[in-house]
């Protein structure tokens, strides 16, 4: 099985361009929600810095965060794991805006705004967190509530243009809302949830592809439940402050065929020599348009686990297999392979 040490060895990790950013980025990201401590239980900053610095090590070549991780507190363990990095060997830094808290009610579910005001205010405060002069790439994390796209997608074009970030792109948005919007200005890129579980977002890939347009995937592993490690028990043990505790994939009869489909990756995982969550994530990177995919990780060991994705290409048959366990188990929803 591969470990990281031998992936080290191998030298640099491939890269794929992100859209027509000029950006090349490698085919997995090191997701640093978790590292916010909000919603996936306890964390230990340290932990979080030091699996920061061990997918940097590995090759990583980009950290995807936002201001809603933690309200604040992602962005600035993202600066701390950076700090005594020197400029030319610093990643990519990607981050988000459009979720806004309350100071005096932060466990009460953030706004949606999209109004130019609230964008400049969150960009100069990412910017400040984040300890950088530019943000690589600043995405809309949800459709807004207040404002119209076209609004809210021109801000962020215009602040492109004032060059306080590199690329603009959208998360969590529809085709449609990506058609609206790529009539204003070019949209670099598209952030979906996107997995084996979770696959609806291949139609919005496709878009992507179509127009030149970026695609980074979240929760290719489907927040752990793809790792070859999660079990019925844990998912019964969930603390309450753990978002999937209250997920509906996390329980009853849709645990029970995402844990069946889970078990299905371990002979393609086997095979290739690497663990069950690299071949999930191996997965969503098959699909023609994914530039990359977004893992996240509490401590390095967790790194290790999902690190050999970056260089696995799965077979037609092994995809074909997948389709099969997809279509048996019923897991999620959605297109059961990529188009050959």
């Amino acid at each position: 099985m591969q470990n990281s040490s031998a992936l080290a060895a191998r030298g640099p990790l491939p890269t794929r361009p992100l859209g027509t950013t000029g950006m090349a980025i490698t085919c997995v990201g090191f997701g640093a929600w978790a590292a916010g401590g909000t919603e996936w239980g306890p964390v230990d900053d340290a932990q979080s810095i030091r699996a920061i610095r061990h997918a940097l090590e590995l090759g990583v070549n980009w950290i995807d965060t936002a201001p809603i991780y933690g309200f604040g507190h992602s962005e600035e363990v993202v600066r701390r794991a950076l700090r005594e990095m020197p400029s030319a060997e610093r990643p990519f830094v990607f981050t988000k805006c459009g979720l806004v808290w309350d100071e005096a009610h932060p466990q009460a579910a953030p706004r949606r705004i999209g109004a130019a005001e609230s964008l400049r205010r969150e960009l100069d405060a990412s910017l400040r967190r984040l300890g950088v002069e530019r943000i690589d790439l600043y995405q809309m994390h949800r459709p807004a509530d207040d404002t119209p796209l076209e609004e809210y997608w021109q801000t962020l074009l215009d602040f492109k243009k004032a060059g306080k970030i590199r690329a603009v792109a959208l998360s969590n948005h529809s085709t449609e809302q990506l058609e609206r919007a790529e009539r204003l200005g070019h949209v670099d890129s598209l952030q979906p949830p996107f997995s084996a579980i979770r696959r609806q977002a291949a139609t919005e890939i496709e878009w992507c592809r179509a127009h030149d347009a970026g695609v980074i995937v979240y929760s290719p592993m489907q927040a752990g439940l793809l790792t070859g490690t999660f079990t019925a028990q844990r998912a019964r043990g969930l603390l309450p402050d753990d978002w999937r505790s209250r997920n509906v994939q996390f329980s009853g009869e849709a645990l029970e065929r995402n844990l069946a489909l889970a078990e299905a990756l371990k002979p393609v995982a086997a095979r290739h020599q690497c663990t069950p969550a690299a071949a999930a994530v191996a997965w969503t990177l098959a699909w023609p348009g994914v530039s990359g995919a977004i893992v996240g990780a509490r401590t390095p060991a967790q790194v290790d686990g999902w690190i050999g994705a970056a260089t696995l290409m799965l077979t037609e048959a092994d995809l074909d297999e997948l389709a099969a366990a997809i279509e048996r188990t019923g897991a999620g929803s959605g297109p059961s392979r990529p188009p050959r």
